[in-house]
């Protein structure tokens, strides 16, 4: 199969290549998110792209790649003349770690000579080296909100504006966008999903054929790479020729009311937000026809658009898998296909309009006999036969919105949205001296450190004499996100008079909380005769949200064991990330029926978190109307609070008055 992308072809990538492909004939169509698992040459894919890229024509000399046909005017490097001889050089792909600092993306300015001389002295960033070429962010979900903000800026306006102290500089900033993530590790935010024009999965092959020849073409390239890209030359300039081409063909592709009918009505019958998808599907559609060599948009150049641009607009909240039901497009397609437009749909799918969507998985759970004899013996500590007590999953009840947990205290962790904070961004509480590079400055603290000492300097002139010593940096106090560790009772207590539907409700609203607030989330679980780690500590909630789906019940209370566990979890994770601070939200009825001596085990258990000083949270989901209070003495224990799973709520009635009751004690 003739690719120029000879790593990923032969495990069935032909949707990756083509958007990539469509974004190189027209850059206006926004760029492409690669989702994939671990190994799967998302980034040989990407790269490969620079080489196909047609050279551009810069201003020699302009850091900012400039047209010489049509120069920015604000360029800090101009002004240039129009239609000077420009240079012609290869379009660049820029990196963007995921760990940069907001300097480096957008360029640092040097404050010390704009206060002292006036001169702005800019040394550009990454979007200004991107600019009409390619950037290319790795693990774009790992990416810090501040720098998200940031390219979500550079891309609606095309421009980046660098702002210090009243001291700003622009220039242009138009690039093509391509981000790759494997969802395991956690989801985008909607704002900059929304920014990608098209999404694609890739998976490995499972052929083993195609696994062989991925394998000989690595150990090939290993071998000789400079042989290796000699004998895919001609491939690479034949296709870099067909994408001028196309490029030349585009203006002329019309685009007829009935195509503009398809790409209305389509995403009408997706419900997709806003009108970025239509207009992304024009843009799609038309680069399908101009690399086809077409000069009319067809009915299958929106529906292969639909199946690129839309999947990733579908989703309605993070637990939602992207995706798109190809019978319900092939219907609309159909019912709205025009006169000016008269190609058959392909493969009609079968008719299923009283399905409405795809099979759903057996409901085991709600079984309306969930309580019945076995899920008790577990509670009140009688023997049960093996398998006795084992209860298939319950589906969760509905997530809500909760109240903010938060950890006490200022921390310096990664920026988030939970906790208080010391952070390069939120508002200014002080200034120090520098440490490094200048990025916030304290114009009135540098001001007064300089005031001193002007005559000594011998200050003549109306400027400051500014030193370096006298810079000051401004400290910020913002939010952080958190470690938000999961400790879920399954025991067969749980399960009994069917809580534990509400409960997975609840530990889902806490889940989209902390998605919400951009934390990392864990998740153990404690049931029959031990406690499991379900998903170690990691910033995909989606995946945390699956485990607790399929979570079964049953059996005794092993509460120290779930304890235990948790604080092994929190003890590796402090050596990985020693600056990210835990929060443990303990989702319990308070029993302890495992093991020798289960009430005063977990009572040793619960005081070795206090005595680390790790905030907790007792989710207390004891019901009926005797209740025994053994969460809240188990918070206690911990150190920290309870709430019951109505407190939770955040429009919570007995929330608000317990909220209420603890500032007026505190005042008094």
């Amino acid at each position: 199969m003739s690719t120029p992308f000879p790593f990923t072809a032969v495990v069935g990538q032909d949707d990756l290549r083509l958007a990539l492909l469509l974004n190189a004939v027209s850059p206006a169509v926004g760029g492409v998110l690669v989702r994939g698992e671990k190994g799967t040459a998302k980034s040989t894919a990407v790269r490969a792209l620079s080489a196909l890229m047609p050279e551009v024509d810069v201003v020699p000399g302009c850091r900012f790649s400039c047209d010489p046909a049509s120069p920015d005017p604000a360029c800090p490097d101009g002004p240039h003349t129009p239609g000077t001889a420009g240079q012609a050089r290869p379009a660049r792909m820029v990196e963007l770690p995921v760990g940069a600092s907001e300097d480096r993306l957008v360029g640092a300015l040097d404050i010390e000579r704009a206060l002292s001389e006036g001169v702005k002295a800019f040394e550009p960033g990454l979007l200004a080296a991107a600019h009409r070429g390619i950037l290319y962010v790795d693990e774009v979900n790992l990416l810090h909100d501040h720098l998200v903000d940031l390219l979500l800026d550079a891309a609606a306006m095309g421009a980046s504006y660098v702002e210090r102290e009243g001291v700003s500089v622009r220039h242009a900033a138009r690039f093509l966008l391509v981000g790759t993530m494997n969802p395991e590790e956690g989801e985008l935010r909607p704002q900059l999903l929304d920014r990608f024009g098209l999404t694609v999965e890739v998976a490995a092959s499972r052929e083993p054929e195609q696994r062989v020849e991925v394998v000989r073409r690595r150990l090939a390239y290993d071998d000789d790479p400079a042989g290796f890209a000699a004998r895919w030359a001609d491939e690479e300039a034949d296709v870099r020729a067909r994408i001028v081409a196309a490029r030349e063909l585009l203006p002329s592709v019309r685009l007829g009311d009935g195509a503009l009918r398809q790409i209305a009505a389509t995403c009408a019958a997706f419900e997709v937000d806003g009108m970025r998808a239509d207009i992304v599907m024009a843009r799609t559609a038309t680069a399908l026809a101009a690399w086809a060599g077409r000069t009319d948009v067809l009915a299958e150049d929106v529906r292969q658009a639909a199946l690129l641009a839309l999947p990733h607009r579908r989703r309605r909240n993070p637990f939602d898998a992207p995706g798109l039901d190809e019978d319900k497009l092939d219907e609309t397609l159909e019912e709205f296909s025009g006169d000016d437009d008269p190609e058959p749909d392909p493969d009609q799918g079968p008719d299923g309009p009283g399905g409405g969507g795809g099979q759903p998985e057996p409901d085991e759970g709600p079984r309306g006999d969930d309580t019945g004899a076995t899920p008790e013996a577990g509670e009140n500590g009688q023997p049960q036969p093996s398998g006795a007590g084992e209860q298939s999953a319950a589906r969760s009840a509905e997530p809500f919105r909760t109240k903010v947990l938060s950890v006490p205290g200022i921390g310096e962790g990664a920026a988030g949205r939970r906790s208080r904070a010391r952070t390069e961004h939120g508002r200014t509480t002080g200034s120090r001296r520098p440490r490094g590079t200048l990025t916030k400055l304290h114009l009135a603290a540098t001001v007064q450190a300089a005031a001193p000492h002007q005559r000594a300097r011998g200050r003549s002139g109306p400027g400051l004499v500014v030193r370096r010593d006298d810079l000051r940096q401004a400290t910020r106090e913002g939010r952080e996100g958190n470690l938000v560790l999961f400790v879920v009772d399954a025991s067969g207590s749980m399960a009994a008079r069917q809580r534990m539907s509400a409960v997975k409700g609840a530990v889902l609203s806490l889940l989209l909380d902390a998605y919400q607030r951009r934390d990392k989330v864990g998740l153990v679980t404690f049931r029959g005769s031990g406690a499991d780690v379900a998903l170690p500590p990691t910033s995909s909630v989606d995946a945390a949200a699956a485990r607790l789906e399929s979570l079964p019940t049953g059996g005794r209370t092993p509460l120290a064991a779930g304890l235990l566990r948790a604080h092994d979890v929190l003890r590796v994770e402090r050596l990985r990330d020693a600056a990210r601070r835990p929060l443990v939200v303990l989702v319990t009825d308070g029993r302890a029926t495992g093991g020798p001596e289960p009430v005063a085990l977990a009572g040793r258990a619960a005081r070795l978190f206090a005595a680390e000083g790790v905030a907790s949270v007792v989710v207390d989901c004891e019901s009926g109307p005797v209740r025994l209070g053994l969460a809240g003495q188990l918070a206690g224990e911990l150190g920290g609070t309870a709430v019951t799973l109505d407190e939770l709520r955040a429009d919570s009635i007995a929330g608000l008055v317990r909220d209420v009751q603890g500032t007026s004690r505190r005042a008094a």
